[in-house]
């Protein structure tokens, strides 16, 4: 039978850098056309992202990239496996240029790079009154910063049928890093919607990496998961039909079951029957799971209905600074020295600042920023407590005062306080928005031996 196999080499920014190893080492193994992804832009990694190009323009693709791909890259070129993933963040030419030197680097043949272009909504108007009038009052043009939609899977599958070995994006629906291989290799038209669903979802169950093979599945007691300190990430076998079989890395630990690809395959999916995206809406309400071995599940009669006529953007605004001090009391009447200091730092500071409290220890980690939950919890008798004081303000010399402050409890505050830890950060905001697809078309060219455009 046809199959594609695609392999999912990081599922997040900062993911783990041993993990793609395993899983090429396993493509190769297996034989057969395959391909290497790598999701690595969340829409928080994308706002850090452009803020690093605002400082520098040769930054802001993913920082990590040229330490994710070395250890691969010999071994992909060389065996045919196509690298795609949207490690291009919001400088993907600045990504191809640095994939060009690695491989110059390792002595290898100048690779076949495309570049996807079109999705950064901020280089392509210049005039802010389209944006304006589709974010409405949110639009804020003295802070605006940018804006990205997100696209699709055609034009991956279109530069990797033009002879791209490597396809660098920036903002691209996560599921289409999957889809866009699966439909240059299939050669599924733009209105195969049960298979591109089917492409979909297979995408959707790879983007988060260890989370289908065990690692966000874990729960010790319950859900017990071996060998979680050397998961492997997972490989999705892709068929004709959109359905595909998953599995995993060999020799490594975690574990691929029925749970697992359940679990992955309703994570943040809002309509079972309608997931929306740039390429198909799909819906799993029909969908199989089934087990067909040790370590391998098939998903399939996943259906698909034609894709939205908007898609979905995101537009990012400068958000003043957010900062945080943190100072540590253990022993005897700790959590009483822990109250004490809050009381004090929101003493000299809470007619200046909005504070965020917390007490790691003995209350952290819920949303509690008007600080209700814990003026609620009865006073306690932890002996091991971490204050943590939070803020943000569009003044940075505020956030500087807060880090001062809590400093000064080392000897102005509760007896035994220690570990301060302070933090200042710029902050981006964003608001989501929908666009008509014919404000966003998108493309791609393929660049040189030095990652420059070369032809389109």
């Amino acid at each position: 039978m046809d199959v594609l196999n695609v392999g999912c080499g990081a599922g997040f920014s900062g993911d783990r850098l041993d993990a793609p190893g395993p899983v090429v080492k396993t493509l190769i193994a297996r034989g057969g056309p395959a391909v290497m992804m790598f999701e690595t832009l969340a829409e928080r990694t994308l706002a850090f992202a452009q803020l690093a190009r605002r400082s520098d323009p040769a930054k802001g693709y993913e920082a990590l990239l040229e330490r994710l791909l070395r250890p691969i890259l010999a071994d992909c070129l060389a065996h045919g496996i196509a690298l795609v993933g949207n490690f291009g963040a919001a400088n993907p030419p600045g990504a191809a240029r640095a994939i060009a030197k690695l491989a110059a680097e390792l002595g290898l043949p100048a690779p076949r790079i495309a570049v996807l272009e079109g999705d950064d909504l901020s280089n392509r108007m210049n005039d802010q009154t389209p944006l304006q009038r589709l974010i409405g009052t949110d639009f804020d043009a003295r802070r605006f910063v940018s804006a990205n939609v997100y696209q699709g899977a055609f034009e991956i599958a279109q530069a990797l049928r033009a002879g791209a070995q490597i396809v660098v994006a920036g903002r691209v629906a996560d599921s289409s890093l999957t889809l866009g291989p699966a439909i240059a290799h299939f050669g599924w038209s733009r209105e195969d919607w049960n298979a591109l669903a089917g492409g979909t979802m297979a995408g959707h169950l790879l983007e988060c990496a260890a989370q289908v093979t065990g690692g966000y599945y874990a729960d010790p007691g319950r859900k017990d998961v071996p060998g979680l300190d050397n998961v492997g990430f997972p490989i999705a076998e892709i068929a004709a039909d959109g359905s595909c079989v998953i599995s995993k890395a060999d020799d490594t630990g975690g574990v691929v079951n029925t749970l697992t690809v359940k679990e992955q395959l309703l994570y943040e999916v809002h309509d079972p029957a309608a997931y929306m995206t740039p390429d198909v809406v799909a819906d799993i309400t029909d969908a199989r799971v089934e087990e067909q071995g040790p370590g391998r599940v098939r998903l399939s009669g996943v259906r698909g209905h034609p894709r939205p006529p908007t898609l979905k953007a995101a537009a990012f605004f400068e958000g003043g600074w957010a900062g945080d001090a943190e100072i540590s009391y253990a022993g005897p009447n700790a959590e009483a020295r822990a109250r004490l200091a809050m009381d004090v730092i929101r003493n000299r500071l809470g007619k200046q600042l909005t504070l965020r409290f917390d007490l790691i220890g003995v209350c952290s980690i819920l949303g509690d920023d008007a600080g209700r939950l814990l003026a609620g919890t009865p006073p306690g008798r932890a002996t091991d407590v971490r204050l943590r004081v939070a803020t943000r303000h569009d003044d940075p010399e505020l956030i500087d005062l807060l880090h001062r402050e809590v400093t000064a409890l080392w000897t102005g505050g509760p007896a035994g306080g220690g570990g301060v830890k302070v933090s200042k950060r710029q902050r981006l905001e964003m608001c989501n928005f929908m666009i008509p697809r014919e404000l966003a078309p998108a493309s791609f060219h393929l660049a040189g031996a030095t990652g420059d455009k070369e032809s389109s």
